[in-house]
């Protein structure tokens, strides 16, 4: 996902899909150790997309302090 596309989102759904990415990594974790994972490439993809979550909800946090 685009981080222009999490940039429109309110705050409740980025908070939401947050939830979701933590835990469809939390099953990638699983299946990449027990072997069952075919795209060894999605649990850094997911990684990444939470990073950019993370950084958009902090982004708002600062802009409220300020």
């Amino acid at each position: 996902m685009k981080a222009s596309d999490m940039r429109s989102m309110s705050q409740d759904e980025l908070t939401q899909k947050l939830d979701e990415m933590r835990q469809t990594q939390f099953n990638l974790r699983f299946q990449l150790a027990t072997n069952q994972l075919e795209n060894t490439s999605k649990p850094k993809e997911v990684k990444k997309d939470i990073a950019r979550i993370m950084t958009i909800i902090n982004e708002r946090k600062q802009g409220d302090n300020i």
